[in-house]
């Protein structure tokens, strides 16, 4: 049975920037990894990043989160084996804002970068599990992504070559299960 919740034990730290609209017009760099770090979506060979069918699949949804949304540009991104890296790029929108309703304020706001991240993410998840029964309940993702307010134009330089060139970097990158050892 499952333990009751109880908001002393089962706290969970924001890791958002407090206060920030996360809707608004902006560049987010963002990482979305998968549960428990496994290899599902290719490998790297010779610093080149291979899909596999569940890699095309997330190629698909991250390239549709741009179709879907008039106001979302997506600027440099690489699925790697266990991770996503990308760029997302809020436009401002002309119209009216409304008031959110009581079970809207308790999920990420509508348009806003957590919205967006969670429709990904159960995209993915939804396909994944369509296409192979085996993983049908099987977490995909981990709980959670990893965002960054890119301010600048040097930021989104460095950022951008940063995600150009993870596949180079595989064998030192933290997300890498099985890292080459110095030698």
């Amino acid at each position: 049975m499952a333990a009751k919740f109880d908001p002393k034990i089962h706290h969970r730290k924001s890791i958002r920037l407090p206060g920030y609209d996360y809707a608004q017009a902006g560049a987010y760099f963002v990482t979305v990894v998968t549960w428990g770090r496994d290899c599902l979506f290719g490998r790297v060979l010779n610093e080149v990043m291979v899909l596999n069918d569940f890699g095309k699949i997330v190629q698909e949804e991250w390239e549709r989160t741009a179709v879907a949304r008039h106001n979302i540009e997506l600027g440099a991104y690489i699925v790697m084996p266990n991770h996503l890296h990308g760029i997302l790029v809020i436009n401002n929108e002309v119209g009216a804002s409304r008031r959110l309703t009581p079970t809207e304020a308790i999920s990420p706001k509508p348009g806003s970068v957590g919205a967006i991240m969670a429709q990904f993410k159960s995209m993915v998840t939804k396909r994944i599990w369509k296409i192979d029964e085996t993983m049908h309940g099987t977490p995909i993702w981990q709980r959670n992504y990893h965002d960054h307010i890119i301010r600048n134009d040097h930021e989104m330089g460095k950022i951008w070559q940063y995600i150009e060139s993870n596949p180079l970097n595989w064998a030192d990158d933290k997300e890498n299960p099985s890292p080459v050892p110095p030698g």
